[in-house]
């Protein structure tokens, strides 16, 4: 058996087996999800629906890629981002859901610790891995070497962009983690095309336990990922596609949590320019899509489709 079937197995079967320990536990402590009142009236029924159920997904990855970090210890790179994010996630969710703090943790120490951790991943990748400066070029799919002060900035921001737009992207059930699932996929045949055995593991895992998570996660969900799952995959496929030099590809492949930042930012930007005035009937735009008459499930399913064939065509170029 490959590495990559392997690796995609014992991630869902340990994602799944876990999942059926943790979800009962979460329910029993009341950990439920708070439903906005003026999104779509169908969302009100999962109000109380368990969440943080992203903890399945970091325990799950961390330990897969922690074993094969001693033979592979590049794999610690996406320990940091997976692990780190994770745990500012699971701040702001315990302090939202269980300490009842309605805005949870502060946008201002939300984005120090995303900093923090950001930070140290560069270091690791530079200082430590010494892994270069250099990233591949769509179409023309050629390395281009940029100069360390750019690389620094850009890398943090691919980080930092990443795990936010697939936060703002878990808002419908099995959303979130089949798009990561799809992602992951490419970068997954990429790195068997590159032989790079440690993203191999990486992308293979991340689709399994990301798959392992739909079964309790697709509508109707039985319990939400919240912002520990989100931030921790998208600190995932940030580090598959920095460590395989292919960051701007994630321009194409994460088309559709693209869509939904921009909804955001152009919708509260518009709207404190006009004082109350709206472009989308909600933000994100898979909200807007649902609000406009389309069932959560369809839209889901475009999301996935259309993600699909962006790394289709990312591939292909």
């Amino acid at each position: 058996m490959n590495t990559q079937t392997l690796n995609l197995l014992v991630a869902f079967a340990a994602t799944v087996l876990l999942g059926m320990i943790v979800v009962p536990q979460l329910k029993k402590l009341k950990v439920g999800q708070v439903v906005r009142d003026d999104g779509p009236k169908s969302h009100l029924k999962k109000s109380g629906t368990p969440t943080m159920g992203g903890i399945v997904i970091v325990i799950v990855l961390v330990v897969i890629l922690g074993i094969h970090a001693i033979k592979n210890p590049v794999l610690i790179l996406p320990i940091v981002a997976i692990l780190g994010f994770g745990i500012i996630g699971f701040i702001d969710d315990y302090k939202k859901l269980v300490l009842k703090s309605p805005k949870g943790l502060s946008p201002k120490l939300k984005m120090l610790g995303l900093f923090i951790v950001t930070a140290i991943f560069i270091i690791l990748y530079i200082n430590v891995f010494d892994m270069g400066t250099d990233i591949i070029i769509p179409l023309v799919n050629q390395p281009v070497t940029l100069s360390t002060g750019v690389f620094i900035v850009f890398t943090a921001f691919i980080l930092l962009a990443t795990s936010n737009a697939i936060n703002l992207t878990d808002g419908l059930d099995g959303l979130a983690s089949g798009v990561v699932a799809i992602i992951m996929t490419f970068f997954t045949i990429v790195a068997v095309k590159q032989q790079n055995t440690e993203m191999i593991i990486l992308g293979a895992a991340s689709v399994g336990t990301c798959i392992g998570f739909l079964l309790f996660n697709f509508h109707p969900a039985r319990v939400f990922m919240g912002d520990i799952g989100s931030l921790a995959l998208g600190g995932a496929v940030a580090s598959i596609a920095i460590i395989l030099k292919m960051p701007l590809y994630l321009a194409i492949v994460a088309l559709v949590s693209i869509i939904d930042t921009l909804s955001v930012i152009l919708q509260v930007t518009y709207f404190k320019i006009t004082k109350g005035k709206r472009i989308f009937k909600m933000a994100p735009f898979h909200h807007h899509m649902e609000l406009s008459g389309m069932k959560e499930t369809k839209v889901v399913l475009i999301f996935w489709i259309v993600t699909a064939i962006c790394c289709v065509i990312a591939y292909l170029i």
